[in-house]
């Protein structure tokens, strides 16, 4: 978090997930806080799912850049929920009816640390062959998790 640079243990490596199959099962694509800079929306963050990594080599000294392939989350309200203080985001899409999702590649350094979301589930009821998996691809709205740890409740409070 940014008050917390090195946290009492000493610096904290996170591992960001792009996997095909995780542990012989199905895929793990994680979600992360992208620093935009943006005066919109949450502290100058948005909210993308990792689909890939992969780097660049350009010019005469082949210099290497780190990326990632992401699909866009946008925020449903300009406010946190004001029943949990929690932000409200769904998945961006450029057309919903041919389910083309608004992706981008940016370069990891934009990348400040994952983020947990939680579906929200509405009035039905959770279909029982439901999977972890799957979760981000069945709902259409998502709160960011800021009880997660103390360094998401800085980072989104």
């Amino acid at each position: 978090a940014p008050s917390d640079p090195s946290g009492i243990g000493g610096m904290r490596r996170e591992y960001i997930c792009s996997i095909l199959s995780w542990h012989g099962g199905p895929g793990r694509y994680d979600t992360v806080f992208v620093n935009t800079g943006s005066k919109d929306g949450m502290h100058g963050m948005e909210v993308a799912r990792v689909l890939c990594f992969f780097s660049l080599r350009y010019g005469h000294d082949s210099q290497i850049f780190p990326c990632t392939l992401v699909h866009w989350f946008k925020l449903v309200s300009d406010e946190p929920n004001p029943g949990n203080g929690m932000w409200m985001f769904k998945p961006s899409f450029l057309d919903l009816e041919l389910n083309t999702r608004e992706l981008s590649i940016i370069h990891i350094d934009t990348i400040v640390r994952a983020t947990h979301l939680l579906p929200i589930f509405g009035e039905g009821c959770v279909p029982q062959k439901a999977t972890f998996h799957e979760t981000l691809d069945t709902y259409r709205q998502f709160y960011v998790n800021k009880f997660a740890d103390h360094h998401s409740f800085e980072i989104v409070s």
